[in-house]
């Protein structure tokens, strides 16, 4: 595999674009779906993902985090592969190619007629690209003070979902009262509190690495078994969210589709509790990932039969 291709790590676009196709899914329940804006949120989404990724592999290789002590798959940087100048360049691009792709999409959604509204979801944009560099890049990472999970919970989850969804529903009334239901909260922080647990496993793996880079991450503050113990909270308010969602805009029983996906989140935590050695943790990053892939799928189609 071409070290770009391994940098841009493709196992976590399907966590990435999870958001996007439930936000989607919600406003076609709404009848308020619209296919371009759905796509290009979904193509922005996945050069931020990438971004991010490629931040990741740069910020850790220059603070430590990624050495021999680190159990997960090696990195561009760190195996020499990437140069930090070829990396940073890469990086520059990506923030570029996402700002513009962003643009482009708020201009399609919102048009200029609510200048004020356009504004405030630039703003967003440009949080979400200074996110997806910052977390273990840059001069301060935010990532080694333990305040990864709130960004993950926040962009992935929240933004993801509600933005996705407003932008839709907005095309649609032109009225930002009416854009976005308190209720759409719920998936919304669904799929915040899954895409979390995903990187908790990372997390956990790489405990002992963390620690020597000075990369003080919530397992690395709870400690193993604690850290655990998080990893089925957030797991059980994942579904909790699903299921009081459900109860409040109940319509038909399709809406308990997503149920069919629950023995994947219950073998992911019970794995995750069991397996002590963290090399054997790594198979169960992609597992939770596209387990959340499986639940957005089911979740989404049940709201729209």
């Amino acid at each position: 595999m071409s070290p770009w291709i391994s940098a841009f790590r493709p196992r976590t676009l399907p966590l990435a674009l999870a958001s996007i196709l439930t936000g989607g899914f919600l406003a076609k329940a709404t009848g308020q779906f619209n296919g371009p804006v759905v796509a290009l949120a979904a193509f922005t989404t996945i050069l931020l993902q990438i971004l991010s990724n490629l931040a990741n592999d740069y910020g850790d290789s220059q603070n430590g985090a990624d050495s021999v002590h680190r159990q997960g798959p090696l990195r561009a940087v760190q195996s020499g592969a990437i140069t930090p100048a070829e990396m940073k360049r890469a990086m520059w691009g990506f923030g570029a190619a996402a700002l513009v792709s962003g643009v482009a999409l708020l201009l399609l959604a919102l048009g200029l007629a609510g200048a004020w509204v356009l504004l405030a979801f630039f703003v967003l944009g440009l949080a979400a690209i200074w996110a997806a560099v910052n977390y273990t890049a840059g001069a301060r990472p935010y990532g080694y003070a333990g305040l990864g999970d709130i960004s993950v919970f926040i962009f992935f989850g929240i933004v993801g979902v509600c933005g996705t969804y407003f932008l839709q529903a907005y095309s649609w009334k032109h009225e930002v009262a009416q854009s976005l239901p308190l209720a759409v909260l719920l998936p919304a922080a669904a799929l915040g509190c899954f895409a979390t647990a995903v990187l908790n496993v990372n997390n956990i793996r790489d405990i002992a690495s963390d620690k020597l880079a000075g990369k003080i991450t919530v397992p690395v503050r709870l400690g193993p078994q604690h850290a655990r113990r998080y990893h089925w909270l957030l797991l059980l308010l994942g579904v909790a969210c699903a299921v009081l969602y459900v109860a409040l805009t109940y319509h038909s029983p399709w809406q308990w589709l997503f149920i069919v996906s629950l023995p994947l989140f219950v073998f992911n935590g019970l794995q995750v509790w069991s397996r002590q050695e963290s090399q054997h943790l790594d198979p169960l990053l992609k597992q939770m990932a596209l387990s959340t892939l499986v639940f957005t799928v089911l979740f989404g189609l049940g709201q729209v039969l």
